[in-house]
């Protein structure tokens, strides 16, 4: 017997449910695969955005700086 969820069991013969199983395993691996290079693009942007964003913060504390000075603000 095989469970097959939600109190649904069925019955297969032991090389039926191998062959189920492997395919089974076959699926999950090659979604495996997927899934890990999805989180490694994400990591990705993840990083980048961290970069941007101490970019940005970095400029504005500049921009203050010159401000507090008294110069004229100049973009570089």
């Amino acid at each position: 017997m095989f469970m097959v969820g939600a109190n649904v069991m069925l019955e297969y013969s032991c090389e039926e449910a191998t062959t189920l199983l492997q395919k089974n395993l076959e699926n999950a691996k090659a979604s495996l695969e997927v899934l890990v290079a999805n989180l490694q693009f994400l990591l990705d942007q993840v990083t980048i955005t961290q970069v941007m964003m101490a970019r940005v913060y970095n400029w504005d504390v500049h921009q203050k700086r010159i401000r507090q000075a008294g110069a004229p603000a100049k973009y570089s």
